[in-house]
């Protein structure tokens, strides 16, 4: 019962954002070319009139989000004509670029009313991108697989007062799991749902969540975030299903929800 009553409020606390004109965090900023080597996969997932969320390159065109950001906040699915991806984005600079051609949520996630914690197992979407991202520009993301209990986790994210560039926790714990629900002590704000949680995998960080949205547990203000690799593996069989090409996406952009349940010029960075 403490679950489901810590987690109520979490859709309203951490879905998508109007833009701030502050910048206040105590998280490190990545404001320089250098800070952001490494890190140009993360971006701000923008809907077109109705505010942002922070998105993850997982392969050259396509983008890890929650899925309720892929929501507008009447509670229609956003078509991906209003999304934009802006990779690496600081100070109104993009990496690169692209507007969304299709987009995958899975089926089981309830948009609006009151958040639960299945919901949150389920808050995925897969937004692919009209043209890809190569690796020159941004090295997507691998999913991290495996137990992740002793690990230091970490989180790179836009939020409310910090939207003009990614800030980055380097340490944060993983204070429970249920069934592929973490609960973590990670800094999330306003716009950082869909923000990715890093475990360290070699030399470079893998995804092991993402921002769902915040509640409390145990008395402390927490986040929350979901178990990925079975999500990730339906979405990206839902896209394959209902596969749009360029010349035919504004002509059907339908989302299937009845499914079941280098050459490159940058430096990786350490997690």
């Amino acid at each position: 019962m403490m679950w489901r009553v810590a987690i109520g409020a979490v859709f309203a606390l951490l879905c998508c954002v109007q833009f701030s004109m502050a910048e206040t965090s105590g998280l490190r900023r990545l404001t320089d070319r250098d800070d952001l080597l490494g890190w140009e996969g993360v971006g701000r997932l923008e809907v077109k009139n109705d505010g942002y969320c922070t998105g993850t390159l997982i392969a050259a065109d396509l983008v890890l989000t929650a899925a309720h950001c892929v929501y507008k906040r009447s509670g229609k699915l956003a078509q991906p004509e209003e999304i934009t991806f802006r990779a690496g984005l600081r100070d109104g600079v993009s990496i690169a670029e692209r507007q969304a051609l299709q987009i995958a949520v899975d089926p089981i996630f309830t948009p609006g009313g009151r958040l639960t914690s299945e919901d949150i197992r389920h808050d995925v979407a897969l937004v692919r991108l009209r043209a890809p991202i190569t690796l020159l520009d941004a090295d997507p993301f691998a999913l991290h697989s495996g137990d992740p209990r002793g690990h230091d986790i970490s989180v790179t994210s836009y939020g409310r007062g910090r939207d003009k560039a990614l800030s980055r926790q380097r340490h944060c714990n993983i204070l429970d799991e249920q069934r592929g629900l973490y609960v973590i002590d990670c800094n999330v704000t306003f716009g950082s749902s869909g923000a990715p949680v890093f475990v360290r995998g070699g030399t470079r960080g893998r995804i092991l969540a993402l921002v769902s949205g915040s509640g409390t547990y145990g008395g402390r203000k927490v986040a929350f975030g979901m178990a990925l690799p079975q999500r990730v593996a339906e979405l990206k069989a839902q896209l394959r299903r209902n596969r749009v090409s360029v010349s035919t996406s504004a002509i059907d952009r339908k989302v299937n929800r009845s499914g079941a349940r280098s050459n490159a010029k940058f430096v990786r960075a350490a997690d």
